[in-house]
């Protein structure tokens, strides 16, 4: 049975922040379905910086959203119809729905993820979603950290940070500190989550912050890029890691994009820098997931999550990452 779907399309591409020539909301009939197929009802979105990038005419690991093409981005809904083994009417699914009330899921390459009962979607979204896999894979294959550590994540106050640092924390680390923007986040991540301390890159020098609370950094859990990882580069210790994860400093940025100037620290320290993407541990999620989801359950990793209501206001939660207006990880609710 079709049904009428809102949805956000891409109608040019930005420059800097996107603004409200970027995106525009069409209603279509959703399609008739074929065998295989079922009708999802999406009930959240997920909002990440890689998003902004994909509105970008520029290669990356997946094309650009083509002009007129609803916004890709994860999201979880309901099974309302369904004309296929995979999907029972009633299922919560994950999966790629981008930004829109009704998406179409397949059992073909990139087929949705059905949820077990009792996942509260925001949790689904969050920590045992592709953040809190990032900040798993991130610190635990790629950073390799290990007890004794001296750990730094940047953008410790957002979505995959949060965790990171307290992955590192259940990992052994000797001590974590978080950069954040501003005093209320700087207070959180380290009342809450456990942080040993944390730098407050809007008030403090961050290259002096760091020697005087790292001392020199053995693991660097990178999330801005530019101006703090240079920071970060200057005080890095002998055979030091650095995990590239993101570089939200630099999406919005016009003209040339800033790099670290001082890379030649990492000969002289021996260190590697070594950047992921989520994607590659695809085969690997659900041990990720049951590792996440028992760390939830004994009260050792908290998430939290910035929701905010309604598909139209999807533009302005994706700024919200690039204004520092949230704390923890952004989610949309659609309906």
């Amino acid at each position: 049975m079709s049904q009428t779907s809102r949805r956000v399309v891409l109608a040019e591409r930005p420059t800097g922040m996107v603004d409200d020539s970027t995106t525009r909301i069409e209603e279509i009939t959703t399609p008739e379905l074929e065998d295989g197929q079922a009708l999802v009802r999406v009930g959240y979105v997920s909002i990440d910086p890689t998003i902004r990038t994909w509105m970008d005419d520029a290669p990356g690991y997946l094309p650009p959203i083509e002009i007129g093409a609803v916004i890709r981005s994860f999201g979880i809904g309901e099974v309302v119809e369904s004309r296929s083994e995979r999907y029972k009417v009633g299922d919560s699914v994950a999966g790629m729905t981008g930004w829109q009330e009704y998406a179409v899921a397949d059992e073909g390459l990139g087929r949705m993820q059905v949820l077990p009962d009792g996942v509260a979607p925001e949790i689904a979204l969050s920590v045992l979603g592709m953040t809190g896999l990032t900040a798993y894979f991130g610190m635990t294959d790629v950073g390799e950290v290990k007890e004794g550590d001296v750990v730094v994540v940047s953008g410790a106050a957002g979505a995959t940070g949060s965790v990171a640092g307290q992955i590192a924390k259940i990992k052994g680390a000797a001590k974590v500190i978080g950069i954040a923007g501003g005093p209320e986040k700087c207070k959180w991540i380290v009342e809450e989550l456990g942080y040993d301390a944390a730098i407050d890159y809007k008030a403090e020098d961050v290259r002096r912050a760091l020697r005087e609370k790292a001392g020199e950094v053995d693991l660097y859990f990178d999330n801005v890029g530019g101006e703090i990882l240079e920071a970060v580069l200057a005080n890095l210790a002998m055979r030091a890691r650095i995990v590239l994860c993101g570089a939200i400093s630099q999406y919005n940025a016009e003209g040339e994009r800033r790099g670290p100037a001082n890379y030649a620290m990492l000969i002289a320290r021996r260190a590697r820098m070594q950047g992921f993407l989520i994607l590659d541990y695809g085969a690997r999620f659900a041990e990720g997931q049951a590792e996440l989801g028992r760390w939830v359950a004994e009260g050792k990793v908290k998430g939290a999550q910035h929701v905010v209501e309604g598909l139209e206001h999807t533009p302005d939660a994706l700024n919200l990452l690039f204004t520092g207006g949230n704390t923890g990880k952004v989610i949309v609710k659609v309906a």
